[in-house]
C-alpha cells in the first residue's frame, strides 16, 4: 500500500522486531472469537462513528470475523484508519484490504500518535504486573521502545555513569531528593509521560538527551536555552523554545556516544544513584518502590 499522507512515518523494523510482532499479528488475524461491537455505538453520541468508520467496521467484520474490534477511527490520518482490538492497535486503509503494523508519527507536532493511543487503551501494558502481561508487553512494546530482550527478561542491569561529563546533564526537580538520571528523547511519548510523573515526585532529575527519533536539533535548543527547566517542559509539550542561543553542544555528543556504547536503542532509560537501570516508562508507585532499593 502506498501511503499518501506526509504525516505518517513508517519505520523499518529488523527481523527481531518482526518476530516479536508475530504473536500480536496472529492474534489480530485469528481473532478472539468475539464480534465487532463498536459499530452499534449511538449515532448521537459525541464520539459517534463516522460513515467511513462504519464502512471499515463492516469490511473488517467480513475480513476478520473472529476479531473483536472495539473502535475504528478514520480521522487520525487521511486515508488510514486506526483500529483498536482489545489491547492491540493496528491500521488499515479505508477499504480494509491492507493491514499495517507500525507507528503513526506526526512530524508537524512531533508526536508519536501510536504511543499516546496505546497508553490510553492499555496503560497496564507498560507495567506488566502478571507473567502474561509481561510477555504481551515485551511482544508489543519492545520493537517500539527499543528495550533489549536480555534486560527485559534477565537479571537487573547495572550501569556506571562515571565516564559521562557532568555538563551533559540537564538538572531539574527537587534539589534535596534522591537523584535519577534519565536518558531521553524529547519526541518520545513515553519520555514525556515519565517527565510528568517525575515532576510529581521528590526527586532530582539529571536528564541526558539522546537522539533516537531524530531530535538532535530540538535537544540542542533545549540544552542551549537560558532556562533549561522551562525549555524541557516546552520541548515535551511541542511548544517553541524562544530563549535559546548558540552554545557548545559537545556534551550531548558524549551522551549519544555513551548510549551507543551501552546499547541504549530506545528511551526512556532511568538510572538510579547506585547504577541500577530501568528501561521504559513506569508509573509513580513503581518508581517510588524502586528508588527505596538504592544501595547507599
Amino acid at each position: 500500500m502506498k501511503l499518501k499522507s506526509p504525516s505518517l512515518k513508517s519505520l523499518n523494523w529488523g527481523p527481531d522486531a518482526l518476530r516479536k510482532l508475530a504473536m500480536p499479528l496472529a492474534a489480530i488475524a485469528l481473532g478472539s472469537g468475539g464480534s465487532l461491537v463498536w459499530a452499534n455505538a449511538n449515532a448521537n453520541a459525541p464520539n459517534a462513528p463516522s460513515e467511513a468508520d462504519l464502512a471499515v467496521t463492516a469490511a473488517l467484520k467480513e475480513r476478520l470475523p473472529r476479531t473483536q474490534v472495539s473502535r475504528v477511527n478514520c480521522q487520525v490520518v487521511d486515508g488510514v484508519c486506526e483500529v483498536t482490538a482489545g489491547s492491540q492497535l493496528f491500521y488499515v486503509d479505508r477499504t480494509a484490504r491492507y493491514l499495517l503494523i507500525g507507528r503513526v508519527y506526526d512530524m508537524q507536532t512531533r508526536q508519536d500518535l501510536t504511543a499516546v493511543r496505546l497508553l490510553e487503551v492499555n496503560p497496564d501494558l507498560l507495567v506488566g504486573g502478571a507473567a502474561g502481561s509481561r510477555q504481551e508487553a515485551q511482544e508489543v512494546e519492545t520493537p517500539r521502545r527499543g528495550v533489549n530482550a536480555p534486560t527485559a527478561s534477565g537479571a537487573p542491569r547495572m550501569m556506571s555513569l562515571a565516564a559521562l561529563p557532568e555538563a551533559g546533564g540537564i538538572v531539574w526537580g527537587a534539589s534535596s531528593g534522591p537523584t535519577v538520571t534519565v536518558f531521553s528523547d524529547f519526541r518520545c511519548g513515553y519520555c514525556r509521560a515519565l517527565s510528568g510523573v517525575l515532576e510529581t515526585m521528590n526527586v532530582r532529575v539529571i536528564e541526558r538527551p539522546i537522539s533516537v527519533l531524530g531530535s538532535r536539533d530540538l535537544a540542542n535548543q533545549v540544552f542551549c536555552a537560558r532556562d533549561r527547566r522551562k525549555a524541557v517542559k516546552a520541548a515535551y509539550a511541542g511548544a517553541p523554545i524562544t530563549d535559546t542561543r548558540a552554545c557548545d553542544t559537545s556534551p550531548l555528543d558524549a551522551n549519544e556516544r555513551f548510549a551507543r556504547e551501552q546499547g541504549l536503542a530506545g528511551t526512556p532509560v532511568i538510572v538510579r544513584s547506585d547504577g541500577a537501570v530501568i528501561e521504559g516508562f513506569r508509573p509513580r508507585e513503581v518508581l517510588e518502590q524502586w528508588l527505596k532499593g538504592a544501595r547507599s
